[in-house]
């Protein structure tokens, strides 16, 4: 099975190309392509490019517990760099993908190091996001973890957000916290949490625990919920500086919660996972 890596702010993805492979992949593959030490690691991989009937490039995104993701902004801009090394798509020249979460428009720039994607709208209605309860705006709402009270808003970029802003953040809190919240009964598809700081008008940080993924270095999607509840909240512009451990997003929310984001991939590169790695991998970490 052959598959080429990268990553988006030290968040890295395999792609692998269905036509190439031949079939779909068991859970049990995927677990074992994804996982650190039996496996080649990654925080998922990009199924692509599947075949549309209306000229977009179709994509799916499985998480390192085999669930899938609705939409993944890192991914989608490993993804665009992908089919730009493949030729498949030219610069400065946008095209679409498709996704569960949504149709997005995508921008390769700077020989493939920059990509611009047009992420989609966001929404903080209950119904779409979804929260459990009645139909509303998830806004400055209440949780209790491990014995302490919360801040936080919900909200959909085509997949799940809960965003908590504090004064004081860190990796130790986005782990403790993190699954926690993820698993949450009023999230009935689980969710992304982001533990976000703003830093000024332009600039928020925050750490992530991506929902079947863990804590993760990065991540497009959580950059774009975390800036626009920022902006919803009158927090901050519309122009904002996400900072994550792996680095640097830009995200430009509008009046209409549309978003863009525009960041950097790199080409790790490429390989072959021999079946002898499933034949091995250890039953009980499935």
């Amino acid at each position: 099975m052959q598959f080429f890596k990268y990553h988006g702010l030290g968040n890295d993805y395999l792609v692998m190309n269905p036509e190439q492979i031949g079939r779909d992949l068991s859970e049990k593959e995927i677990i074992a392509i994804c996982h650190r030490n039996y496996g080649i690691g990654s925080d998922g991989i990009l199924w692509g490019p599947l075949k549309t009937k209306n000229g977009c490039y179709g994509l799916r995104i499985f998480n390192p517990d085999a669930s899938e993701a609705e939409k993944s902004g890192n991914g989608l801009r490993i993804f665009s760099r992908y089919l730009w090394d493949q030729n498949l798509v030219k610069s400065d020249q946008p095209f679409h993908i498709d996704t569960t979460g949504g149709r997005v428009e995508a921008k390769v720039m700077d020989q493939g190091k920059r990509i611009h994607v047009q992420m989609g709208t966001v929404s903080f209605n209950s119904r779409k996001i979804p929260v459990n309860g009645p139909d509303r705006e998830v806004l400055n709402e209440t949780i209790t973890i491990h014995g302490k009270q919360y801040i936080y808003c919900a909200a959909t970029i085509g997949n799940p957000h809960c965003v908590l802003p504090l004064n004081e953040i860190s990796e130790d809190l986005a782990r403790s916290a993190g699954p926690v919240i993820e698993t949450d009964s009023r999230f009935p598809n689980r969710t992304n949490v982001q533990f976000m700081k703003v830093i000024d008008r332009n600039n928020i940080q925050i750490e992530i625990w991506e929902r079947g993924a863990g804590y993760t270095l990065a991540s497009g999607s959580s950059s774009s919920a975390a800036a626009a509840v920022a902006y919803k909240l009158n927090l901050c512009d519309q122009d904002i500086r996400v900072h994550m451990p792996g680095g640097l997003l830009e995200i430009r929310v509008d009046q209409n919660f549309n978003i863009s984001m525009t960041g950097p991939v790199t080409k790790v590169g490429t390989g072959t996972i021999e079946q002898e790695a499933f034949e091995d991998f250890p039953q009980r970490l499935l």
